[in-house]
């Protein structure tokens, strides 16, 4: 005899996802590597320029010294997508936040049946902020070659912006597997 499984797998799937989604956002929140820039005049060639969404740092990757905090001398800080960021991503962490504690109240996996209407309401909190921290990513990476630079550099995108990026689709797709749940209300 086998027991019925009380959770159903669309929920299941959202709240793995949701919770890798909010670690990879937050990671590409804080890390200062949006942007890196090399090979730029003036600099030795193993001198590397990692700008974020709050911070600016050099490193010399021959022998590892970092040094973060750097002056913005380019008034990189002041131009909008990186301004938008600065807003939107921790406005999408709190919603994050937000939906899976609601998430966790819906799918409720100690008692007999879920909150289907409450998961549903979750998974929309949480497409929303995938949304929220994909929105920023996208601006980025589509200004990534006109934001100011050192002259004569390299620019590529960082790995901070890729994990951001991950991060809001891995939302995006668990909001949506919680959303499901709203199949069941109609049903009702």
């Amino acid at each position: 005899y086998l027991p019925s499984m009380r959770t159903p797998a669309a929920m299941i799937v959202g709240m793995v996802l949701c919770p890798c989604g909010l670690l990879l956002t937050f990671t590409g929140t804080v890390a200062p590597s949006w942007r890196q820039v090399s090979h730029m005049s003036d600099h030795p060639i193993d001198f590397v320029l990692e700008q974020g969404v709050w911070d600016i740092c050099t490193e010399r990757q021959s022998t590892h010294d970092r040094l973060c905090g750097q002056a913005d001398e380019l008034a990189y800080f002041e131009q909008v997508p990186v301004r938008v960021a600065q807003g939107m991503m921790p406005t999408s962490l709190a919603l994050t936040l937000l939906g899976l504690v609601v998430a966790a109240l819906g799918v409720r996996c100690w008692q007999k049946e879920p909150r289907h209407l409450l998961a549903g309401v979750a998974g929309l909190m949480l497409l929303l902020s995938g949304l929220l921290s994909l929105v920023p990513a996208s601006w980025y990476t589509h200004e990534l070659w006109t934001l100011p630079a050192p002259a004569g550099g390299t620019l590529v995108a960082g790995y901070a912006l890729v994990l951001s990026y991950l991060g809001s689709c891995l939302e995006i797709l668990g909001g949506l597997a919680l959303a499901l749940s709203f199949h069941h209300c109609c049903k009702e």
